[in-house]
């Protein structure tokens, strides 16, 4: 099929806009109007993309920032018209598409997505709704219910950590954390060890499981010799994770 003149002068403009070393600009526009375009249009990316990864963007020089922000604008395919989303469609830039550097940091996709995870509960439009839960109820005997706006996450680096003066040359130990936004709309996280996680993961995948019954199926696996000991640990954690909001209470 011939395509419209239209068209063509449409996907000239946006080429050269996207990369303009490789696409000329288009017949009949002056560079200095076409320069406007080139500079809005980019900056806006760029200035998206620097507030959802604040870290990643200190991590990196500029000549190396902008040579990556060029390349995302380029050449990746977005799903989403939306600005909000831009976050989104570079952390799948980032994972499907960029071949690794030479100056990626280690762990930069679980950093990218630690970032990701931070600005995705910001704009989450996600409400806490208390319908059919009980503030008060017993965490043991009954089933604690979390909030949709805490998400557990489990990273092989110390995102929450990393920074330019605190980059890990190689993955150590499983860091296991809860990103959540509490009811002031504040973005917080909490680390949590291995037996907390795995308490979250079964009270969450087994919708008939009291506190109690999620704390004896872990002192089972551990094969503790004192389960007591894993009892008090787990009532703990679960009035932790209700002190934060992580728990909103237990199902009526």
């Amino acid at each position: 099929m011939t395509v419209p003149a239209f068209k063509k002068n449409q996907y000239e403009f946006t080429a050269h806009i996207r990369d303009p070393e490789k696409n000329k600009m288009p017949d009949g526009i002056e560079d200095r109007r076409m320069g406007i375009y080139r500079e809005l249009l980019y900056n806006n990316i760029e200035g998206f993309i620097s507030s959802g990864f604040p870290v990643i963007r200190e991590i990196f020089n500029d000549k190396n920032w902008n040579k990556m922000i060029r390349d995302f604008f380029a050449n990746h395919k977005s799903h989403s018209p939306y600005f909000l989303e831009i976050s989104q469609e570079f952390l799948a830039y980032l994972e499907n598409e960029r071949e690794p550097h030479d100056e990626d940091p280690a762990g930069l996709l679980e950093l990218a997505h630690y970032e990701w995870v931070e600005m995705a509960l910001h704009v989450s439009d996600d409400e806490i709704s208390m319908d059919s839960i009980n503030a008060n109820g017993d965490l043991l005997t009954r089933h604690p219910v979390f909030s949709s706006l805490a998400w557990p996450l489990v990273y092989q680096f110390p995102v929450h950590t990393m920074g330019p003066d605190n980059l890990p040359d190689a993955a150590e130990h499983p860091t296991y954390l809860v990103v959540y936004r509490d009811r002031n709309d504040k973005v917080r996280f909490l680390e949590i060890n291995p037996v907390t996680a795995r308490l979250i993961g079964l009270l969450q995948d087994n919708e008939n499981f009291t506190g109690t019954d999620a704390i004896d199926h872990i002192a089972k696996e551990m094969n503790h010799p004192n389960p007591e000991i894993v009892h008090q640990g787990g009532k703990a954690a679960l009035e932790e994770l209700q002190q934060h909001g992580i728990i909103l209470g237990t199902q009526t």
